[in-house]
C-alpha cells in the first residue's frame, strides 16, 4: 500500500527529558493509525513533529512526500488537525467558526454540508459555549475536514466525554476513514485504540514498545482464555481438573476462575451440566491491548 507518512529514528528532547526516543514507523494511505500510550509518553510530541509544529533533534520525517519543517505551509493545505488543546471563543457561533476557518485555506469544500454530515445542522446558530462535549468534538472534526484533507490528525478527541458520546465519536472517526482519508489518532485509552485502529503503535517513555494490528498484538501474548463464574456453596472447583481444555483452576469462596485453550467454554459447559451445576455471573475474560502494554512494560497504563 502507498506510504503517506514515514518516520525514521525520530528523537526529540527538552533539556534532559527525552520526549521521543529514536522511533521509526510508516503509515499507509487509508488506514486508522493509532498512537496509544499513557499521558506523557511522547504521543503528542510525535504528532506535532509530523505536522511541523516541533523540530526534531534527530531523525527524518516525511508526510505526503513533504518535509514538515521546510514545507510546512504546503503540508498544512493537505492535512486536517484537531489538537488536544483546541479551543474556540465561547461567543462565536457554529457557522461563524466554520466560515472563519474556511478562510485559512486556499481550497475548501462547502461547510454547509459538513453541518448536516456531522449532526450540527440544528446547532448552526448556536454559540460554542452552548454545545455539549460531544457536539464540540463534532465541530472540531468538521473544522479539520474543511480543506478536504488527505490526512486527519485527531489528538485525544474523547477525553472528558461520557460513554455514549465516546462511542458516537468512534463512529465519526470510522466515517472519516471510510471517506478514503488517513487518520492519525492519538489516545491514552487502550479500548479506543483496540476498537478503531487498523494498526496501533504503543508508546511508553518515548519509545515504541509494540506496533502491529490490535489483534496481532493480542495474539502475540498467547494468553489462555479465562472464564469466571459464581456457584452455590459446596462446589469444589478442583472437580474440573482433567476436563478437556482446562489448564488451571482457582477458587475464592464461591467465585471460580478457569483458564485453558480455545475449546474451554464448550467443555466447561458440558462438565458443569454433567454435575448439575448452574453457574451465575459467568463471563469470558479475553486478553486486550491493556494486557499487551503490561506484557511490554511490566505495569498497568498510568493516567
Amino acid at each position: 500500500m502507498e506510504t503517506v507518512i514515514e518516520v525514521k529514528h525520530l528523537t526529540k528532547t527538552y533539556g534532559e527529558t527525552v520526549a521521543v526516543n529514536d522511533i521509526s514507523f510508516v503509515v499507509a494511505r487509508g488506514e486508522i493509525f493509532c498512537i496509544v500510550g499513557p499521558n506523557g509518553a511522547g504521543k503528542t510530541t510525535t504528532v506535532e513533529t509530523l505536522m511541523g509544529l516541533r523540530k526534531p533533534d534527530k531523525g527524518a520525517v516525511s508526510v505526503l512526500g513533504l518535509d514538515p519543517q521546510r514545507q510546512r505551509t504546503a503540508l498544512a493545505q493537505r492535512v486536517g488537525v484537531q489538537l488536544q488543546e483546541a479551543n474556540l471563543p465561547e461567543r462565536i457561533k457554529v457557522w461563524e467558526a466554520l466560515d472563519m476557518f474556511a478562510a485559512f485555506y486556499g481550497r475548501t469544500i462547502p461547510w454547509e454540508p459538513l453541518l448536516a454530515q456531522w449532526g450540527l445542522a440544528e446547532k448552526r446558530n448556536a454559540f460554542v459555549e452552548k454545545l455539549s462535549g460531544g457536539q464540540k468534538q463534532r465541530l472540531f472534526i468538521a473544522l479539520a475536514l474543511l480543506n478536504d484533507p488527505e490526512i486527519v490528525f485527531l489528538d485525544e478527541i474523547t477525553t472528558g466525554l461520557d460513554p455514549q458520546a465516546r462511542r458516537a465519536t468512534w463512529d465519526l472517526v470510522r466515517q472519516i476513514r471510510d471517506q478514503g482519508k488517513t487518520v492519525i489518532l492519538v489516545t491514552h485509552f487502550m479500548d479506543e485504540a483496540q476498537a478503531l485502529a487498523d494498526r496501533v503503535a504503543i508508546i511508553d517513555y518515548g519509545r515504541i514498545v509494540a506496533l502491529d494490528t490490535p489483534q496481532a498484538l493480542i495474539d502475540s501474548l498467547k494468553r489462555e482464555h479465562r472464564i469466571v463464574f459464581t456457584t452455590a456453596n459446596g462446589f469444589d472447583a478442583q472437580s474440573l481438573i482433567g476436563v478437556n481444555g482446562v489448564v488451571h483452576v482457582s477458587q475464592e469462596g464461591n467465585q471460580v476462575t478457569v483458564s485453558g485453550g480455545d475449546t474451554l467454554l464448550l467443555h466447561l459447559a458440558m462438565a458443569l451440566t454433567a454435575q448439575h451445576v448452574m453457574p451465575t455471573d459467568l463471563h469470558v475474560e479475553r486478553a486486550d491491548l491493556e494486557d499487551v502494554f503490561i506484557a511490554q512494560t511490566g505495569r498497568k497504563i498510568r493516567a
